[in-house]
């Protein structure tokens, strides 16, 4: 069949970039992925994971298969078009600068008492470092997840030093005890458990 001429955008390589560590796929797995990886520093609209799979075959970067009896789920994989198409976007030596979003400073901008907001940040980067931490374990223990684990030590590096610029703002030492411990909640799956899974039985 031949494939439809498509646009690819961020989240078009977003989703590419993902299945390429993920193998194969459903749109479900897929969701359930960009919630633990790419959301923690891409925001990727709610409808990808059910959307640009199909669009992205349509256009012939990825393979889309039903699985024969069950639920007769699809399962989506790189094609070598998609595969090309990844490695000559990511090689590109330019990428635009990032976008920074914080009601939080909005707020204070606005005239809020920082004092509560700050200490809901706290508590809020505290549970992101911990989470990303446990992530990182995870992703060093697996092979081939190169790509996930340089985000991830940015991420750990960014949520630390956020934790340091709001300690020395405020003068607490909570913030700085909580850059220092690195705890993965309990109760929480790393994201590359699920994942190096799907990965070792295709």
């Amino acid at each position: 069949m031949k494939s439809k001429a498509i646009r690819l955008t961020s989240t078009s390589y977003a989703l590419l970039a993902l299945l390429d560590q993920l193998g194969e796929a459903t749109s479900y797995d897929i969701k359930q992925a960009l919630e633990k990886s790419i959301q923690n520093f891409w925001p990727v609209p709610h409808t990808t994971a059910y959307e640009e799979p199909a669009r992205l075959a349509a256009g012939g970067y990825l393979s889309a298969r039903q699985e024969p009896g069950g639920r007769r789920r699809k399962l989506y994989a790189l094609t070598a078009e998609g595969r090309a198409a990844l490695r000559s976007w990511a090689d590109e030596p330019t990428a635009a600068p990032p976008q920074l979003r914080d009601e939080t400073m909005l707020k204070v901008f606005a005239g809020a008492d920082p004092q509560p907001l700050g200490e809901a940040r706290i508590e809020w980067h505290r549970t992101k470092l911990a989470e990303l931490q446990g992530y990182l374990d995870e992703v060093r223990e697996a092979e081939g997840w190169e790509g996930s684990e340089r985000a991830l030590i940015a991420g750990v590096a960014y949520h630390q030093k956020m934790l340091e610029l709001l300690d020395a703002l405020g003068g607490t030492g909570q913030a700085e005890a909580a850059a220092a411990k690195s705890v993965e909640p309990a109760g929480l799956e790393p994201a590359t458990s699920a994942l190096q899974r799907r990965r070792s039985s295709s």
